[in-house]
């Protein structure tokens, strides 16, 4: 047998059900404003990568692997480097910092392997403690 919900019942219902929305979705601002500068950080990595990513074909398909290698390698480092800066994870950070690390030797050795000029050193992001939220 179905209930129907009294009329006062309904519209308190309604009413918690409306509220609830609300702050849920007050909830949701907040956390994605406290977000906003890592989502930033990375929606840049990605463009840079997908940018670089497109080169342009030159025949030789070695040296157009790691046209298009080095651009993926370099966003994993951005987005590592995003994490260092916004998370608060120290596994996670960990991570991040050991795929800086092994995606830096990747170019490294790609670069070599095709006779290339290696990249530019590049100063380790900073290692201290998240900004809090």
């Amino acid at each position: 047998m179905i209930r129907i919900l009294s009329s006062p019942r309904r519209r308190l219902s309604a009413g918690l059900a409306a509220a609830a929305f609300f702050l849920g979705l007050v909830s949701a601002l907040q956390a994605g404003t406290e977000e906003k500068p890592f989502l930033d950080a990375n929606d840049a990595a990605m463009a840079r990568m997908m940018t670089g990513m497109a080169a342009k074909p030159t025949g030789d398909v070695d040296r157009d692997f790691v046209a298009m290698m080095v651009p993926h390698h370099q966003g994993a480092i951005d987005m590592a480097q995003a994490e260092l800066r916004y998370g608060t994870n120290e596994q996670l950070r960990r991570i991040a910092q050991e795929i800086i690390v092994e995606q830096q030797q990747e170019i490294a050795a790609m670069q070599l392997a095709i006779g290339a000029p290696l990249p530019p050193s590049q100063s380790s992001p900073d290692q201290s403690t998240p900004h809090q939220h």
